[in-house]
């Protein structure tokens, strides 16, 4: 998996998948302990994915702590324009300037028939 696919997303929710991953490979080296090649393939996926899983963790922990800190520092005020109706409304409205609306599909005969006796 891509560095930037897993720090994106939900961390946290990577962490406890990864952990949850190398304690099953952890399970399964000691299922196949008589076996020393696969018991030591098993033992360093464990250990890999334990590892990644807690770095996952700790990046998790230290982004809601930023998070945290930011909106700590922006004023209620801020907040409250920038959760508004208008504020929602504005930025959508923008984006669709930007990003250009989406081509309807090419109207059917029909369409053109309702169109052209309706505008009579």
């Amino acid at each position: 998996m891509a560095l930037k696919g897993l720090l994106s997303g939900n961390p946290s929710r990577n962490a406890k998948l990864y952990i949850g991953i190398g304690l099953i490979s952890l399970v399964k080296a000691v299922a196949v302990r008589n076996d020393r090649n696969r018991f030591r393939r098993e033992l360093t996926d464990a250990a890999m994915f334990i590892g990644v899983g807690l770095a996952l963790r700790q990046y998790s922990q230290l982004k809601d702590e930023k998070r945290r800190e930011i909106e700590s520092q922006v004023p209620d005020w801020a907040i409250d324009i920038a959760t508004s109706k208008g504020a929602q409304q504005g930025v959508r409205s923008l984006a669709k300037r930007r990003l250009g609306s989406q081509s309807e599909p090419e109207p059917t005969l029909k369409d053109r028939a309702q169109r052209m006796l309706s505008s009579r």
